[in-house]
């Protein structure tokens, strides 16, 4: 009986917590997003001729399908993409991109990038950057030491190729899970799912490390905050012990984490505009 009394104090609980949650809403940050118009033809005629390389595994895989889409409905923007990290093909003018490093070892990518960098692509190219995925950060990353070892990385290889720029991206999100009564309960017993918060929490935490240190450098493409921006301007976000935090927004996934038609050429559009006006 005993047991049984201890069990039902916490669904109550917990279903209380759930009913607070959902009656309470949060104040959401309004974020204007630029437009393809935004950038001058001139523009798009330099990022034409730029050589540029872009490391990622699967969301950049779509968010190159999105360039590729948007190409198709705007023949003023003329890149040439083609997947190699083969030195012969950075020669020209093109855009490079790969798969690198492995899913779930954020230090795979890390030196995946460096390696291709010091063999040869370094100073050949002129823009390079690699992307983390949302499977390499979750609540039991160290974030900390990650982030020293990305940081000192770019770092250096700034310092060794000086006529590359190097860009800085945040890490991609993943969506809430649907807060039902029966998820509150398997956390309370500390299980926690793909999608559970703190997740998105170490993912928050290493993101804000990356804006601190490159936000004044004009290199930084805030993908997280792009993922998290909503159609409407408003930012997917949820609170946890008081501080608010980001999600990727529903209509950019089909399954949560990979971005869907719309998601991946609004990503991609953002992408271009930024690299436009580098």
């Amino acid at each position: 009986m005993r047991i049984f009394t201890i069990s039902a104090t916490i669904v109550i609980a917990v279903a209380m917590s759930l009913a607070v949650c959902n009656g309470n809403k949060m104040n959401e940050e309004k974020f204007a997003v630029k437009s393809l118009s935004d950038v001058t033809p001139a523009a798009w005629v330099k990022l034409a001729h730029q050589t540029i390389y872009f490391g990622h595994q699967s969301v950049g895989k779509n968010i190159i399908a999105g360039i590729r889409d948007i190409m198709k409905e705007h023949p003023e923007i003329k890149l040439h993409i083609v997947e190699t990290t083969d030195i012969a093909a950075l020669r020209s003018p093109v855009f490079a991109n790969s798969p690198v490093g492995k899913n779930g070892a954020p230090l795979s990518k890390i030196n995946g990038f460096k390696e291709l960098m010091d063999k040869r692509m370094g100073n050949l190219v002129n823009i390079a950057f690699f992307k983390f995925c949302f499977d390499d950060i979750r609540e039991r990353t160290n974030v900390k030491m990650l982030f020293k070892n990305y940081s000192q990385t770019m770092d250096d290889l700034t310092r060794k190729y000086p006529k590359t720029q190097f860009v800085y991206i945040t890490v991609p999100l993943l969506k809430r899970q649907k807060r039902t009564l029966a998820s509150r309960i398997k956390g309370f017993f500390g299980g926690k799912g793909y999608f559970a918060d703190e997740n998105n929490i170490a993912r928050y935490k290493l993101n804000k490390l990356i804006r601190e240190k490159y936000k004044g450098s004009g290199l930084l493409f805030d993908l997280a905050r792009f993922e998290s921006t909503k159609p409407d301007g408003t930012r997917e976000s949820f609170e946890k012990k008081g501080k608010i935090y980001y999600a990727l927004a529903p209509a950019y996934t089909g399954d949560g984490g990979h971005l869907n038609v719309v998601g991946r050429k609004y990503i991609a559009q953002q992408l271009l505009i930024f690299l436009a006006n580098m």
